[in-house]
């Protein structure tokens, strides 16, 4: 019998329309969306359903998006494939997707789940627009070329670093802006296959998020965080994590440290998950878990967006 896991995306993964269907199909889905409306203060689903575009990438709305429309999905899986959701024997969460993650472990109920995700999207926001600064994904070389990337493209006093390790070969960085603007060339000499600038607020992932840091951890500090009912793998170390003050302390760090993607899919592997599911938009998820393990089965939720 298969070990199944499921994971949640994070941002990038987010477009105008998704939830629509779900919520036309599913009455489990509209309330999620309804609820979430009353905790935002704004109507969440018209700007899933209509965008326009620019709006629902901003930080401030797509974290949000994201976390509701991700539940969404659980709740058709739910409805669909009940055995599936009941197999389920541990998760994880692509940055802003572990909060997904742990909504679905019953660590975090939803509402306060939602209110530190927008708390975490406006502080996040908030860090980035104090300082030019950028995201980078450099394809087609390892940790430790890209590492020399960082180090030979940073300035006197600037910030560049690994910030997403998500499978062989994929790996963004993450920064001042203009050191961020010095790695496609280097990177080219160095053999990368290409480098792809991110449509992201700012330098997530590293130091200059710590202004983020604070308001999240008092948010953290306010909100009932009990243990997992499954295991959650972390970003920041790749460990599973059942002290809630551990979980806190983890959630604190991960606005400011590496996601380690890839770490986490063979710390699932090696602890005996064969059979994933990707439950939220896009296909991001299922494409890195065929870079890491490319015979592992994960098959999407919401393979119509």
């Amino acid at each position: 019998m298969s070990k199944i896991a499921f994971l949640f995306p994070g941002q990038g993964a987010q477009e105008v329309g998704m939830g629509k269907e779900l919520c036309e199909r599913l009455p489990a889905a509209r309330d999620l969306f309804e609820r979430a409306g009353k905790v935002l203060g704004y109507d969440l689903a018209d700007v899933c359903f209509q965008g326009p575009k620019e709006k629902l990438d901003s930080t401030v709305y797509s974290q949000p998006a994201l976390f509701v429309t991700s539940l969404a999905a659980l709740e058709l899986l739910k409805q669909e494939r009940p055995e599936v959701v009941k197999a389920c024997a541990g998760a994880a969460g692509l940055s802003l997707g572990e909060y997904t993650a742990m909504v679905c472990a019953g660590a975090i109920d939803f509402e306060s789940g939602l209110r530190l995700v927008q708390q975490r999207g406006e502080a996040m926001q908030a860090a980035a627009d104090a300082e030019p600064s950028g995201m980078v994904s450099v394809l087609g070389l390892d940790r430790e070329q890209v590492q020399a990337l960082c180090d030979q493209a940073r300035g006197a006093g600037e910030v560049l670093q690994l910030a997403n390790l998500l499978c062989p070969g994929n790996i963004a960085v993450s920064g001042h802006r203009a050191a961020c603007e010095r790695i496609p060339a280097l990177a080219e000499q160095a053999g990368a296959m290409k480098t792809v600038p991110l449509a992201v607020a700012g330098a997530f992932h590293t130091p200059l998020m710590a202004s983020a840091v604070e308001r999240l951890k008092a948010a953290l500090a306010a909100t009932e965080i009990k243990s997992p009912l499954i295991p959650v793998y972390s970003n920041v170390d790749a460990g599973t994590h059942l002290d809630p003050n551990e979980i806190r302390g983890l959630l604190e760090r991960q606005v400011c440290s590496p996601v380690l993607w890839q770490d986490s899919m063979e710390r699932m592997l090696a602890d005996g998950f064969d059979e994933f599911y990707e439950v939220g938009p896009g296909r991001v998820l299922r494409g890195l878990m065929k870079r890491i393990a490319r015979k592992t089965a994960c098959h999407g939720v919401l393979d119509a967006g």
